[in-house]
């Protein structure tokens, strides 16, 4: 009875739908609510919510401008709140994987277990893994759900002919070809995708070929609207294609570039992605909490996997079909990339590169697929298959950690900044150090700066805030790390406008706390690296571009504030150090060096000892220094001996200050 009842499910029509809902729920759903906005996510979201719609449209006006009108529908519905907007996400991509399995469903109905799995590959598919970018992202899968609807109802056209399936997939494909460009040469495969569904309708090769373009034409026709739109109508996109230029250049070069970046492109998007689910969580990085999990999702999918297709086997003839899948796919990946290979964008597999594997989906996940339908054992197909989606899913669930270690370190830094820079005088640069996070621009950060420091801000053309990684930006919209030269910045949704005389630079590297730089002794801070350029960052930077009192709030997707650790302690004593009060410093140490937690840098005690000696507390001065000298006595020691320079300055003369001059002078080997 339990085993027909099981039978009956997996055979349900819905099943298959059911299936890649729990699998994409296991895969990318389980961090849902501990993820944030990411990368675009930021400028593009505050934009849109905080400058209004207007500037959106402004935003989109040089880009893509029909896609923006589906940001203005999508926005209108949903908040600024980060859930919504995965939950809205991870929707589309379980949309754009079902529609995958349906349209392999048209083109092999008697194949239903390859079907099935052609869907699950692609919806694992690890050649992409910034599903939870999902502001950004979500709108992506919703132009491939279009690409990919408009593919199913040409295929429902040849085996049901009506006039409403074709014009259904014609507006389909015409909205997928005027939002992006991402998909655009994919629509030249349909013609291929037509041949292969009409290879059993028992047809000449003449009436095939009549039949397919008579099927294609409609198609054809608004391919050739799109094509005519986007070359005399509205050809001003953000990736211009360079290729005719670098010809005319160096022909013979241009052409070389071109071989070699295509084949290395089809090797990335095919054994490059799927090599990455062997990549399994490393014990120094991940929890064994996480370990778990993971082990737990590997076992859940492979379970399903399993039951959902085992066994279903096939004659060794059926096989051969093979063949047909394999060849789809491989005509299909050209195509997938040639938009990245025209305009010189790398396919790749980092973050947020990957994001150009996108239209390689489907063709990899139909030559997968026949690959393993080659194996000539039906159990050690479908085991296969199994092991290789469950690895998928688990990898999926590894990145989605990460993205979510991301956020919570993101929101961190503005926290701390928060506490530290309570206002910020417009106008002021941000400089910032990369290397804390890995799924952020400088140009994301740039928004929530803005989106903190100037919560009530609507489009006016003018952006107040604007953050820099040195790096990114050094001889370009950043001349040079020198004071007295103008900066402006084009946000497409405002202009920020601004100078290196007005600099605040920060240095973040966790479990490090947040800093601002200090002119006088970081510019010899050899803790920082040398490659991110923060040791001159730090000689333009000033604090008096700081407010105490500000308008600083954390937006509420920022959640509360956080449990004040040794972080607020000494970003609280930094400010008071600013305005000169020395004794909320000793206070703010008192508490700090109390707590259960300690400095992560021997400079976060600097402000201490600072504040110790101006109250003449010699004694917890020098002893705090001690500490710092012993981390790194070769860095640590310049450091100190300028800091006791500055001490020695501003503070007033008296014997125990001459005592503690001269100990820490010999300890730390300061010159005259």
């Amino acid at each position: 009875m339990l085993r027909s009842r099981l039978i009956s499910l997996i055979q349900h029509r819905y099943a298959p739908f059911a299936l890649l809902g729990v699998v994409a729920v296991l895969a990318y759903g389980l961090v849902v609510t501990q993820t944030g906005f990411y990368w675009d996510d930021l400028p593009m979201s505050w934009i849109r919510y905080q400058l209004g719609p207007a500037a959106m449209a402004q935003y989109f006006s040089t880009n893509r401008p029909v896609w923006g009108w589906l940001y203005q529908l999508t926005t209108r519905v949903f908040p600024q709140v980060p859930i919504y907007w995965q939950i809205f996400a991870l929707f589309w991509r379980w949309v754009s994987a079902a529609l995958v399995w349906k349209i392999a469903s048209q083109l092999w109905p008697q194949r239903k277990g390859f079907s099935l799995s052609v869907g699950l590959l692609f919806l694992l598919y690890p050649g992409f893994n910034a599903q939870w970018t999902a502001y950004l992202y979500s709108h992506f899968f919703i132009v491939l759900s279009l690409f990919l609807f408009s593919f199913y109802c040409t295929l429902k056209t040849i085996h049901q002919p009506s006039w409403k399936w074709t014009a259904a997939g014609m507006v389909a494909s015409a909205l997928n070809l005027w939002m992006m460009e991402y998909f655009f040469l994919l629509e030249l495969t349909r013609v291929i995708l037509i041949w292969v569904a009409l290879r059993d309708e028992f047809l000449d090769s003449q009436k095939r070929i009549q039949r397919t373009l008579s099927l294609w034409t409609p198609y054809v026709a608004v391919f050739a609207a799109a094509v005519y739109s986007r070359f005399f109508i509205f050809n001003n996109q953000v990736y211009g294609m360079g290729l005719m230029d670098r010809l005319r250049e160096n022909p013979s070069a241009t052409l070389g570039y071109l071989v070699k970046d295509g084949l290395f492109s089809l090797w990335t998007v095919t054994f490059g992605a799927w090599a990455q689910v062997f990549q399994f969580p490393d014990p120094a990085v991940y929890g064994p909490r996480t370990i778990a999990l993971f082990a737990a999702t590997l076992l859940v999918v492979f379970a399903l996997v399993v039951i959902s297709l085992w066994p279903k086997t096939e004659s060794a003839e059926k096989r051969r079909e093979a063949g047909w899948f394999i060849g789809l796919g491989l005509i299909m990946l050209p195509f997938a990339s040639a938009p990245f290979w025209l305009t010189g964008l790398p396919v790749a597999l980092a973050f947020p590169a990957n994001r150009a594997t996108l239209p390689s989906m489907l063709g990899v996940s139909l030559i997968l697929a026949g690959l393993i339908e080659w194996i000539r054992w039906p159990r050690v197909r479908y085991a296969v298959l199994a092991v290789l989606v469950a690895l998928a899913a688990g990898r999926q669930l590894l990145w989605g950690l990460d993205f979510s270690r991301d956020w919570q370190v993101q929101k961190s830094l503005f926290w701390q900044m928060t506490w530290r820079a309570p206002g910020l005088q417009p106008n002021t640069m941000v400089l910032l150090n990369e290397g804390a996070l890995d799924f952020y621009a400088d140009n994301s950060l740039s928004a929530a700066l803005n989106w903190v420091y100037a919560p009530d801000l609507k489009a006016t053309g003018q952006i107040p805030y604007l953050l820099f990684y040195p790096t990114n930006r050094l001889d370009g919209a950043l001349s040079a790390l020198t004071p007295g030269l103008d900066v402006k910045y084009d946000y497409l949704a405002g202009r920020f406008e601004g100078s290196t005389s007005q600099v605040v630079s920060f240095y973040f590297l966790p479990p490090a706390c947040l800093r601002v730089l200090d002119p006088e002794i970081d510019g010899d801070n050899h803790f920082i690296p040398d490659q991110y350029l923060m040791r001159e960052g730090a000689t333009l930077s000033s604090s008096k571009w700081i407010l105490p009192e500000g308008t600083a709030i954390p937006p509420t997707v920022y959640g509360p504030e956080p449990t004040h650790n040794w972080c607020y302690y000494f970003e609280k004593a930094d400010l008071a150090r600013q305005t000169g009060d020395w004794e909320t410093i000793t206070r703010l140490g008192d508490e700090a060096f109390a707590l259960d937690d300690y400095p992560n840098d021997p400079s976060e005690r600097f402000v201490f000892v600072e504040g110790y000696a101006h109250v003449g507390d010699w004694a917890k001065a020098v002893n705090y220094s001690v500490q710092s000298y012993k981390v790194s006595p070769k860095y640590v020691g310049p450091m100190l001996c300028k800091l006791w320079q500055r001490i020695e300055r501003e503070t007033p003369a008296s014997a125990e200050k001459d005592a503690a001059l001269q100990e820490v002078k010999t300890k730390f080997s300061c010159l005259p």
